[in-house]
């Protein structure tokens, strides 16, 4: 069978700040993110399917890494959480959407965050084929399936 590539991209805001980094990242600033996903798979066979054709729903996959990426992170403020605690709590006591991860909030470290967000949601029969994540015009992290085995 014909293996097909599908692409979707996402745009969302989201604002960071490197722990420990020695250059201007270690401050609190945002970024206009853009996230390429690509899956993999077989387009459905069945005449009588109302995806018959696809690989997978365009819009199936806009509503996953809406749900598990775009949504939690698009205008949160993202901070590992070994970050000072009095800074959270004046965060929190604001009202600031925080997302608190187990890494440094790098883009490269992002991707392997979405990467195993999406994996683990996506149907049997497609697979997660590339991701790419744009931090700012000229710069992207990008994750392939094929590097990881």
């Amino acid at each position: 069978m014909t293996k097909i590539r599908l692409t979707r991209l996402f745009t969302f805001e989201t604002a960071h700040a490197l722990l420990h980094y020695d250059g201007p990242c270690r401050r609190i600033h945002g970024h206009s993110y853009k996230l390429e996903v690509t899956v993999i798979g077989t387009p459905l066979v069945e005449e009588e399917h109302p995806k018959n054709g696809m690989v997978m729903d365009f819009g199936d996959l806009k509503q996953l890494v809406q749900e598990h990426i775009v949504q939690p992170f698009d205008h949160a403020l993202v901070l590992a959480q070994e970050s000072p605690q009095d800074l959270l709590e004046q965060l929190r006591k604001y009202d600031h959407k925080l997302v608190l991860t187990p890494y440094q909030p790098t883009c490269e470290n992002m991707l392997i965050d979405f990467q195993h967000r999406l994996q683990q949601r996506l149907p049997g029969h497609v697979q997660l084929h590339h991701l790419k994540l744009w931090e700012t015009q000229n710069s992207f992290a990008e994750w392939y399936a094929e590097d990881n085995r």
